[in-house]
């Protein structure tokens, strides 16, 4: 190769640095200045710096047998498996696009057997030897793109943005099933307190069953009397006995979320006793950078971006540097020998003249799935803060519900303890008994069931929050690229 040749070459691959097409800058989106649900009463409104959830969100509920649960998801659930597979995938595909920018060589070895038709004649135009006839050959093939226009390094850095949505994916659904668990959990928490409840009123039942029984005996109820405390005390056994099934399929639900089948999974009894921590909120600016699922939004929406300048690099010509060097001879003996080295070098430019319209519909498609993706991001910004909003105004809602239904409690517990005395006294009827009974056991259920509630909207509020995760932790194009 001669000295002009090489520079010739050297000059052409320093026009790597040409790139066409749009640079990526992240759309605008939607972000109000503040939430509109306040947080409710006892919240402490959250600093900017403090409005990220730190470290293990689900500690907060200082609930040891949680946490231990909580653990075994990133290990063992199926589902979390699957997407981390495909971000080892992702990471694969980003790596297989960058090896375009090195050289291709290939190498190969062959023998060949032939044999030459003995019917043809020399003559001035053609000279061979009739007859049998083996060919060696050793060829070394060089091939190199020059990336004029960009298209390789574009589809490296699509790759890696891809890869990065698909991390940004894996935390997702990391946030979701650990959130899905903790929802299950606390359901299952509040079925057990519901049980508790129920045992503590069959008790009740029983003694009210023994009173009218006992004043049966004197002649001063009726078997009518005894007969309706026999109803609502088989009707409490009845709801108690009815939550198991409910608490079976929460507890099935669970070991599934942990990875494993559900008979190696049993979750102790244990009751609810404290209403919900409070939860820092932030700022909603940081929202988008606090979300997995937004994160994984605005990759996808920059991948999307490279690829209308892959597009747009097919309309220019493609340089390709290509090298042939080869030892080829009909003698074994002198395969190897230097008299047998055969090279070709040289560029080859092409260019696609007429398509019929495929790369304008390429590039117009590409455009199109960009303002697609960029459409999508806006989509997941706004779902986002909806659900922080759903979730705080719920917070909100029942705790004005849950101070309501307190009062309603104890409004109840006086109530039956009056009418209990006046049926002991004679002057009420037992019916008045069950009225009162029913509307005390009715708030009690209903105060356990807001006190649930709360939990779960407390969940829900920091899986819209992002779980304590960060954009900052997703891994750069260096590391998608590294081995």
């Amino acid at each position: 190769m001669n000295r002009n040749l090489k520079i010739a070459i050297a000059g052409l691959m320093a026009l790597n640095g040409c790139m066409v097409g749009p640079n990526y800058k992240r759309p605008a989106a939607i972000v109000p200045p503040a939430f509109k649900e306040s947080p409710p009463d006892g919240w402490k409104e959250a600093q900017p710096a403090d409005g990220a959830i730190r470290g293990k969100w689900w500690e907060m509920f200082q609930d040891p047998e949680l946490n231990a649960l909580e653990e075994q998801v990133s290990i063992s659930n199926q589902n979390i498996l699957s997407a981390e597979a495909q971000f080892r995938a992702a990471k694969d595909a980003a790596r297989m696009a960058r090896a375009a920018l090195f050289p291709q060589v290939s190498a190969g070895l062959s023998i060949t057997n032939s044999r030459t038709s003995s019917t043809l004649t020399n003559n001035q135009f053609t000279s061979f030897s009739p007859g049998l006839r083996t060919l060696y050959n050793f060829p070394v093939d060089f091939s190199y793109q020059v990336d004029l226009w960009g298209s390789i390094r574009r589809t490296i850095t699509a790759r890696a943005e891809a890869a990065q949505a698909t991390a940004a994916q894996l935390e997702n659904a990391r946030l979701l099933f650990q959130a899905e668990l903790a929802q299950d959990y606390f359901q299952l928490r509040g079925l057990d307190t519901t049980q508790e409840l129920l045992e503590r009123t069959v008790k009740s039942f029983e003694e009210y069953l023994q009173l009218t029984q006992n004043r049966l005996s004197v002649g001063i109820a009726s078997g009518a009397d005894v007969a309706q405390a026999e109803t609502q005390l088989a009707d409490a056994r009845a709801q108690s006995i009815d939550l198991g099934v409910a608490r079976a399929q929460l507890e099935h639900a669970i070991a599934v979320l942990t990875g494993k089948a559900p008979s190696e999974v049993s979750v102790s009894r244990a009751a609810i006793r404290q209403p919900p921590p409070p939860v820092p909120t932030g700022v909603p600016s940081t929202l988008l950078e606090r979300r997995p699922d937004i994160a994984a939004a605005e990759r996808q929406m920059a991948s999307t971006n490279e690829q209308i300048g892959i597009a747009k690099a097919a309309y220019y010509p493609q340089l390709t540097l290509s090298t042939s060097l080869a030892f080829e001879t009909s003698h074994i003996a002198k395969w190897f020998t230097w008299p047998s080295r055969m090279w070709s070098v040289g560029p080859q430019i092409s260019q696609n003249i007429y398509d019929g319209g495929r790369r304008r519909g390429a590039f117009e498609q590409a455009q199109a799935l960009y303002e697609s993706s960029v459409a999508a991001y806006r989509q997941t910004v706004l779902t986002g803060f909806q659900q922080v909003e759903d979730n705080l105004a719920a917070l909100r809602i029942l705790s004005d519900e849950a101070r309501a239904t307190d009062e309603a409690v104890q409004a109840a517990d006086r109530a039956l303890a009056i009418v209990t005395a006046q049926y002991k006294a004679g002057t009420t009827s037992y019916l008045q008994v069950i009225t009162s009974q029913t509307a005390a056991l009715e708030n009690q259920r209903a105060a356990v069931d807001i006190l649930s509630r709360r939990t779960v909207a407390t969940v829900l509020l920091v899986e819209a929050l992002g779980g304590g995760w960060d954009a900052s932790t997703l891994p750069s194009t260096k590391d998608v690229l590294a081995r």
